[in-house]
Parts: C-alpha cells; sequence; structure tokens
C-alpha cells in the first residue's frame, strides 16, 4: 500500500499525498453487486435543510459488501481487488465454486487468486471468517459482529483491526482499535487479519476541491457566527468565543455523553483510552 507525492507544480499538488492504487486490480465493479445511491444534498422530503455542509459531490454506486460470510464451507477464490468510493478500505471480489459472486471488505495483503473460507473448522489464515470460539490468542481480527448473525458492524475501516485477548464462559475479549476491552459472545464471527489501505490516514487532499468531490461542503466554524446561530458566536471583533460546545450548548471537551445505564455497559471491562 503505496504513497504517492507530487512535485509542487501548482500550489495544490505541493502537500498532496494519495494513495498509489498499486493492488486495484480492476477498473469496473461486478454489475450484479452494485446498487443506485441517492443523494440527499441534506434535504428532507419538503426540500428543506436539515443537515449542513452536505451537497454536490460525484456519482456514486454503491457495492453490495458480504459482511455476514454465511456461506460456510464452500471456499471462494478471490478474482479483483477493487476501490469502493464508499468506505476507506479495499474491496475483494470472491468467486465461490457454486458459481456466486459476492464482495468483502479486503483484508491487508489479500492476493488475486487467494482461496478464502468461513465456519467452522477453518484454519486462522488471512481472508478466513472465523467463530470467535475457534480463532487463537493473540490474533489480529477485524469485521467483528456485536451479535451472531447479525453482520459485521466493528474494526471495518481502513488499517483498523482488533485483538482476540482470552475467552472467560461463553464470552471472548477484545481489545478493540479504540483501546476498549469488551466480552463478546463467541458465537458470533470474525475475519482473520488487518483491514487493507492501512496507509488511509496519511493521506492529504491537497486542495479544498478533493472535499467537495466527495460530497462536502465548506464547514463554518461557531466562533465566527452570530449569537442566534451558536453558543460560541458573536461578540466585537474577533473573540475567543468562550467555552467549546457544540452548536446544541453540549460541551465539546471531555464532556461524557454515553448513557450511563446503557445496556452494552456490562460487556464493557476497560473503557477507551483518551
Amino acid at each position: 500500500m503505496a504513497l504517492k507525492k507530487f512535485k509542487p507544480t501548482t500550489s495544490s499538488q505541493r502537500f498532496k499525498v494519495i494513495s498509489a492504487f498499486d493492488e486495484i486490480t480492476a477498473s469496473k465493479p461486478e454489475k450484479s453487486l452494485i446498487a443506485p445511491k441517492k443523494r440527499s444534498g441534506g434535504r428532507n422530503n419538503e426540500g428543506k435543510m436539515t443537515m449542513r455542509y452536505i451537497g454536490g459531490g460525484h456519482k456514486q454506486k454503491y457495492r453490495i459488501i458480504d459482511f455476514k460470510r454465511d456461506k460456510e464451507g464452500m471456499p471462494a477464490k478471490v478474482q479483483t481487488i477493487e476501490y469502493d468510493p464508499n468506505r476507506t478500505a479495499r474491496i475483494a471480489l470472491l468467486y465461490y465454486n457454486d458459481g456466486e459472486k459476492r464482495y468483502i471488505i479486503a483484508p491487508h495483503g489479500l492476493k488475486v487468486g487467494q482461496e478464502v473460507n468461513s465456519g467452522k473448522g477453518v484454519t486462522p489464515e488471512v481472508g478466513n471468517a472465523m467463530y470467535l470460539s475457534e480463532i487463537p490468542f493473540g490474533t489480529v481480527i477485524h469485521n467483528i459482529e456485536l451479535r451472531p448473525g447479525q453482520g459485521a458492524k466493528m474494526a471495518r475501516s481502513a488499517g483498523s483491526y482488533a485483538q482476540l485477548v482470552s475467552r472467560e464462559g461463553k464470552f471472548a475479549i477484545l481489545k478493540l482499535p479504540s483501546g476498549e476491552t469488551r466480552m463478546i459472545l463467541q458465537t458470533c464471527k470474525a475475519t482473520v487479519g488487518i483491514v487493507s489501505n492501512p496507509d488511509h490516514s496519511l493521506e492529504t487532499s491537497g486542495k479544498a476541491g478533493r472535499s467537495r468531490w466527495l460530497g462536502r461542503r465548506p464547514r463554518v466554524r461557531g466562533v465566527v457566527m452570530n449569537p442566534v446561530d451558536h453558543p460560541m458566536g458573536g461578540g466585537e471583533g474577533r473573540s475567543s468565543g468562550g467555552h467549546p460546545r457544540s452548536r446544541k450548548g453540549l460541551p465539546a471537551k471531555g464532556y461524557k455523553t454515553r448513557t450511563k445505564n446503557k445496556a452494552s455497559n456490562k460487556y464493557i471491562i476497560d473503557r477507551k483510552k483518551k
């Protein structure tokens, strides 16, 4: 996963650092696995803006990803590694032995022609989906289910992974990307390996226009608004704005927003590190 830097021939090229896309092997997606993706521009059914700073962007098609990996005992061959505009990670197209095609999130190091599998009795190799009860201790995993059969919910973005620490009773104990240690049922599935494109966090867009291509409009700071629009707005000249808080008045730094009696609290052993 190499990064590409540019000569400063223009001001936008000067700081631009993007992925080299060396691992990409196909330029067009599989037609049977794409769906239309509608853009709202942040407007509701009356045409009124309900979410700010959204609009424009390149037209995109959604790639249907198999997060459940429920085709057990059926080996599949990796046909292509592709770019997905809807996520930071790369995706892999699998051809199953029975002729079915599916997309999965590509783990780092997955190659075209490699065979992957899922289910019970599978070897803990990169790309294989296994039950937490069968994964060896210390293995790095991603695409982790929270409930059996629900589909992957955690560690899905570029370069992220969790680690299986131990097992207690019917639970497996995982250390998550945030630093949180949590119990998850051993009957849940996870995929072995790290999510692809780990250098994504090192990319630099180089210019404002690249954000517009992604459908992000310029974001206005609360400090420069009027008092009617934001708690930090107003004041004579350039004022600092007072205590950092959101538009709705919630403190921005260090204020805990998690519900105290949330049902999942009992499964969390250690909170995430600040």
